[in-house]
């Protein structure tokens, strides 16, 4: 529906907008994340082809020049031939048209009306939180140094020592720092993983110097000492002109973050490009309405994907795509359609939002937790399952070839 129809957050018309980090976490295949991304490759995912074109250094992680990866995006789909792209806002959904939703974070307030009606029940939300955006040029790179945890060679990231005076007086300003009011209607269900920065401050004083300002692996070459705490920057774009403050997403007022965040050694003069803010994240309470084909239970014509469903991560909501698309297509022949097994990243992904056991339902990224655990000593247990992983989701891909012949 963008431009004509904008939401709190996107800022561009361009189809994958990247509304929060710019990370894409990491790419090691013996890792959960690497795996996942495994799979999407031998799933020939656009979103991974174009992240690989588009990346900017961030050590292990799979990064990107956000504008340019949206720009990628949409350029490659308009490209197309069997593609219409219409830009309106849909209010409601035939059930009688084979229909994929895929509206993000997001959601327009009629669409969700639409779909609480359908799912006889309301939708759950959560708050998602964007880090601020800094001009390089404005930093101060006396204060600053160039390394990454554990390659101090690296230049893939920029980083901000702190003292011990200097990490307690932020903290302390933080605490005291004025926060954005939710609507009444509103509830603070924030994510875990993506915590904004003065809610993990809250939980004690000494908890970021734990946590995304945890200063393990730093040397700060100008001391030759390890400094109390650290805050990281990492390129936003592939020019290397602005940075982003990684782990710090927050809902602070924009007063209070240009006042705050400028107490970080380096930052006294940043220039922000863009600063933090938040949004609501809709997803539905998808064991009680998603079967394992992404089809809401009652409408085998209507099928979800990306985060709404209930996972979260820029990988895991493009997975849930792939998904979609294959099992519509599965259902336009009059086939049955058969998820990856919860032994592949995929298959745990969707075994994790299918699953009706579930009580309280909230979003996941992936993580070798929710794949089933091979039954073998623990100092086998992650071999095991990687060597499962690929034997199973191959299987799995060669039985999609069969269907199709």
């Amino acid at each position: 529906m963008r431009p004509s129809f904008m939401t709190p957050a996107h800022k561009t018309p361009y189809l994958a907008e990247l509304v929060c980090s710019n990370s894409f976490k990491g790419d090691d295949p013996s890792t959960a994340h690497g795996l996942l991304k495994k799979e999407m490759g031998q799933l020939n995912s656009l979103v991974l082809k174009i992240a690989d074109q588009t990346k900017v250094p961030a050590g292990k992680a799979l990064a990107v020049d956000r504008d340019l990866f949206a720009r990628q995006i949409t350029k490659e789909i308009e490209s197309l031939p069997l593609i219409s792209i219409i830009r309106e806002e849909v209010h409601e959904i035939d059930p009688n048209i084979p229909t994929i939703i895929a509206t993000g974070p997001l959601t327009s307030d009629s669409l969700v009306q639409n779909l609480q009606n359908l799912t006889n029940g309301n939708n759950l939300f959560f708050y998602d939180a964007i880090a601020p955006i800094i001009d390089a040029e404005s930093i101060d790179m006396d204060k600053a140094f160039f390394g990454s945890r554990w390659a101090p060679e690296s230049a893939d990231y920029l980083n901000c020592p702190m003292t011990k005076q200097e990490y307690y007086a932020f903290v302390d300003a933080l605490l005291a720092a004025d926060e954005v009011s939710p609507h009444e209607f509103e509830a603070k269900n924030f994510f875990e993983a993506c915590l904004p920065i003065e809610v993990i401050a809250k939980r004690g004083r000494d908890s970021l110097a734990f946590g995304p300002m945890r200063p393990i692996g730093f040397i700060d070459p100008k001391t030759g000492t390890r400094p109390f705490a650290i805050v990281q920057l990492r390129k936003e774009n592939l020019k290397g002109d602005a940075y982003n403050m990684v782990g710090f997403q927050t809902r602070l007022t924009y007063s209070s973050q240009e006042k705050v965040f400028r107490m970080i050694p380096g930052l006294e003069s940043a220039n922000f490009l863009h600063l933090g803010s938040i949004h609501r994240n809709t997803f539905l309470d998808s064991p009680r309405v998603l079967n394992n084909d992404l089809s809401l239970i009652g409408y085998p014509n209507i099928k979800l994907a990306g985060q709404i469903t209930g996972v979260e991560g820029y990988m895991e909501s493009a997975a849930m795509g792939i998904i979609a698309g294959i099992a519509m297509l599965v259902h336009l022949k009059n086939l049955s359609f058969d998820s990856p097994p919860p032994t592949t990243a995929i298959g745990a992904l969707i075994n994790y939002i299918t699953d009706s056991t579930l009580k309280k339902f909230q979003p996941m990224n992936i993580n070798f937790g929710i794949m089933e655990s091979p039954d073998v000593p623990k100092h086998l247990r992650k071999k095991v399952l990687l060597e499962r992983e690929n034997l199973d989701f191959s299987k799995w891909i060669d039985s999609l070839s069969s269907s199709d012949e």
